[in-house]
């Protein structure tokens, strides 16, 4: 299940705007800061995650709001292993604020370039 931090939910996406320092690249979805680090196989400092946006969903209006954090070209594998998941951190807080799924699995080996695409983290519009 995707994970959202309450800060996330109560400022809207703005705080990953804001506030996140780090991506890591996990063997499995992280439940919380301490274990964002120990999953992760990889990681880029200072990803960039664009100001909020309307959230189009196919064949319908749009709905809700999203952020596109970009894609990664020179992220860092610290470890051997098969990402699944991906881990948004604030560094500076000890946070935990969005983990995912990655697209499709893939395995790195220690001191490999990681790279990712880009990819939409939303809330969807008010039922």
């Amino acid at each position: 299940m995707p994970f959202l931090h309450d800060d996330v939910l109560d400022n809207g996406l703005q705080v990953l705007t804001d506030d996140v320092t780090t991506i890591h690249y996990c063997s499995a979805e992280p439940d919380d800061f301490a274990d964002a680090g120990a999953l992760s196989l990889g990681n880029k400092s200072g990803p960039t995650v664009g100001a909020p946006e309307p959230r189009a969903l196919i064949s319908a209006p749009p709905d809700g709001r999203k952020v596109v954090v970009s894609a990664v070209g020179d992220g860092v594998a610290t470890a051997t292993g098969t990402i699944s998941h991906w881990a948004l951190t604030d560094t500076g807080t000890s946070r935990l604020l969005a983990a995912g799924p990655v697209g499709q699995p893939f395995s790195v080996n220690d001191t490999d370039v990681i790279t990712s695409g880009p990819f939409d983290i939303g809330i969807p519009a008010p039922v």
